[in-house]
């Protein structure tokens, strides 16, 4: 990778579900146009990629964990964050101020400093009928994050069959909202 230092930076913010397992394509497509990419998986997402092919791809650490003193591994500073696939979980922990894993740390901090955050979640329709759900949606809106839910967005599931859907999640729509939110579109919308 040539000439890091005059890209952007995306940090993808990886949760446990299906489509992790392909986060590569976001980070391909990101390269492609010409962000620098940062992969930071929740504990449990580690399972789900390949670590050091994303640390080859990227050039930077896979880190789902804070580093201890004196360890190396900084990241650079992100212009953007995605997080994709995003959990259930993870969206009601971070709407409601919970950050006890790295990745949500970074969400708590990052959002209000400004940085465009962009969410596409993967979840089946009955977590979708939880009321929890919709209430940290809206929350999350209202702090300035792009939740890319509902018609031509993500739409759930039926629960069981997430994995035929696996092959057509929507990376680009991310990456797309990402570039919008940083070019100065308004990352409240939807």
């Amino acid at each position: 990778m040539s000439d890091t230092a005059s890209r952007p930076v995306l940090y993808v913010i990886v949760c446990a579900a299906g489509p992790a397992t392909h986060v590569d394509r976001l980070v391909t497509q990101a390269q492609v146009r010409g962000w620098e990419v940062c992969v930071i998986p929740s504990p449990n997402a580690v399972d789900f990629i390949n670590v050091a092919a994303l640390q080859k791809m990227t050039g930077h650490p896979v880190r789902s964990r804070y580093r201890k003193p004196g360890e190396s591994g900084s990241l650079p500073k992100a212009q953007a964050v995605i997080v994709a696939p995003a959990t259930y979980n993870t969206l009601n922990k971070w709407a409601h101020g919970i950050a006890d894993n790295y990745p949500l740390g970074l969400l708590a901090e990052l959002v209000p400093l400004g940085i465009p955050t962009v969410v596409l979640p993967f979840i089946n329709s009955a977590l979708a009928a939880n009321p929890a759900l919709s209430r940290s949606i809206s929350e999350l809106r209202a702090m300035g994050v792009r939740v890319l839910y509902g018609p031509g967005e993500f739409e759930p599931h039926a629960p069981g069959t997430g994995g035929s859907r696996l092959d057509a999640f929507p990376w680009g729509l991310a990456l797309d909202a990402a570039e919008d939110a940083r070019r100065g579109a308004s990352p409240t919308q939807g």
